[in-house]
């Protein structure tokens, strides 16, 4: 049986930023976050915990990914969906967000761990590459 501090010196080392939230009415509370959300997202614990995670799309609450998540999250489902979100200092960074929910048998509630990992250059590249075909069509048809 691995140990609490083993435990913790994993989720600790991970690249990836990992959260735990859970559900109040409508909104997703952050209840735990690694220090990789925080380097990824240049928020501390303080700024950030036991508020909506919804404050890293901003403004731009219009996107299709985040219906599609909180239709998972409302029949507890897990979900992967890549976001456009901001870091603290306003820059967009495009994040896979894989969601999975957790039933506490004990608490008899649900949480949701959340790992995050930043995509954007993967994105950057796929949007390039359709630009480059595109371009390479248009010439093929003249």
């Amino acid at each position: 049986m691995i140990n609490a501090y083993l435990l913790q010196s994993m989720v600790d080392a991970s690249n990836d930023g990992i959260v735990v939230a859970e559900r109040e009415g409508e909104d997703t509370i952050l209840i735990y976050m690694n220090a990789a959300f925080e380097r990824l997202t240049g928020y501390s614990p303080t700024e950030v915990l036991y508020q909506d995670c919804r404050f890293l799309q901003g403004d731009d609450r219009d996107q299709l990914a985040r219906a599609r998540i909180r239709r998972a999250l409302a029949e507890h489902q897990p979900c992967r969906e890549v976001l456009r979100n901001y870091r603290k200092g306003g820059d967009v960074f495009w994040n896979e967000l894989s969601i999975t929910p957790l039933h506490d048998p004990i608490s008899q509630r649900t949480y949701y761990i959340g790992i995050q990992k930043d995509v954007t250059r993967q994105v950057e590249l796929e949007r390039q590459l359709a630009e480059a075909q595109a371009a390479l069509a248009d010439r093929e048809r003249c």
